[in-house]
């Protein structure tokens, strides 16, 4: 069952810049570190991003370093995900998820065990 809610993604293209955000309701999420990953027609998961509670370490996936930019704000209990010179390999479903260890900022989605439903990421050349 989905307990986060993406927002956020659409349709640009290449070399623009998108901002998607994910709110966490509830006060069980607020001391818990996110991360973003996304999939892509056809290929497997990717880790794209994970930020621990306070914001200090935020660790990135090779494919979008230097592009992306991981934040949150944790008085609102949303994280977003900053996505700057977009291409067309971006194109994916975009997920927002909170590790099984509140701690937790790997790449593994497998330690991950609260997901949201997704949101669309199309970026055209």
């Amino acid at each position: 069952q989905a307990q986060l809610a993406e927002s956020g993604g659409g349709l640009v293209q290449a070399g623009g810049s998108l901002r998607l955000s994910c709110a966490a309701p509830g006060r069980i999420f607020s001391s818990y570190s996110k991360a973003w990953f996304r999939q892509a027609p056809g290929k497997e998961r990717e880790f794209v991003a994970a930020i621990n509670w306070s914001g200090s370490t935020p660790v990135y996936g090779d494919s979008v370093k230097g592009r992306f930019t991981i934040s949150r704000d944790n008085p609102k209990n949303t994280v977003s995900l900053q996505m700057d010179s977009l291409e067309p390999e971006d194109t994916a479903v975009y997920f927002c998820a909170a590790p099984r260890r509140p701690s937790y900022t790997g790449s593994s989605g497998d330690a991950y065990e609260y997901w949201g439903q997704g949101t669309q990421v199309t970026v055209s050349s």
